[in-house]
């Protein structure tokens, strides 16, 4: 009786710090995306909707990164609007849908991988996420140029200018880049080895959301070799 209320009271335990490991993410998403709280570009969400990906199933690995992202957008256009930006135009909608389709394929990237993929393909996965990120928005930024932007031209020049540059007030978007690396590989780290240095998962976290680990196929006994 004693071994299998231990047992249990592991279980709990451990679907108990993957809750909270995705509840402090999903906090710290909402913290990085802030205005002034954190560096321009350095962000949770490359991480989350990677590692989203790779270790929840069905459709949490979609709502929960693309959700944190919704909620946080419209409390950021409500913040902006106040400034005096003119957010809700089309324009402006239609670059953050673009940036919401970028997320999904992280996460669509994150599915390419195995919970149990070596910690350094993770850590690679995540930057790679991150990097799609930045060329795909900033490229969008430039097509689309929802504010604006006189440096914005639609010619070579123009898109490098987007790419490299930026625009006049703000940091240059090498800066950003470098953000946007350095958060997609930190973030996902830590999320990756928490994942690996909390004990194996259960069957209830498995119920609750946290994708199995898949089994290696090994050849039967007997199987002739290739």
């Amino acid at each position: 009786m004693f071994p299998l209320q231990g047992e249990f009271i592991l279980r709990a335990l451990n679907v108990k710090s993957h809750s909270w490991l995705l509840a402090g993410f999903v906090a710290l998403v909402m913290l990085s995306r802030w205005p002034g709280l954190f560096p321009p570009s350095f962000s949770v969400v490359y991480g989350l909707a990677f590692c989203g990906g790779v270790y929840f199933s069905g459709a949490m690995a979609w709502w929960l990164p693309l959700g944190t992202v919704a909620v946080t957008d419209v409390a950021l256009n409500f913040y902006y609007q106040a400034k005096g930006f003119d957010v809700w135009t089309w324009s402006v909608i239609k670059y953050q849908l673009v940036n919401y389709l970028v997320y999904a394929g992280i996460i669509g990237l994150g599915r390419g991988y195995k919970p149990q993929s070596k910690f350094f393909a993770l850590l690679g996965g995540g930057v790679l996420g991150a990097l799609v990120f930045f060329l795909v928005t900033n490229t969008a930024s430039w097509l689309l140029n929802p504010f604006h932007n006189p440096e914005y031209t639609h010619t070579l020049s123009g898109w490098l200018v987007a790419i490299i540059k930026g625009t006049n007030g703000w940091p240059q978007t090498w800066e950003f880049f470098r953000n946007t690396l350095l958060s997609g590989g930190l973030f996902t780290g830590l999320f990756v080895a928490v994942m690996k240095l909390s004990p194996a998962e259960s069957p209830a976290e498995k119920e609750a959301g946290v994708r199995a680990e898949e089994p290696e196929t090994e050849p039967a006994t007997g199987e002739a070799g290739a």
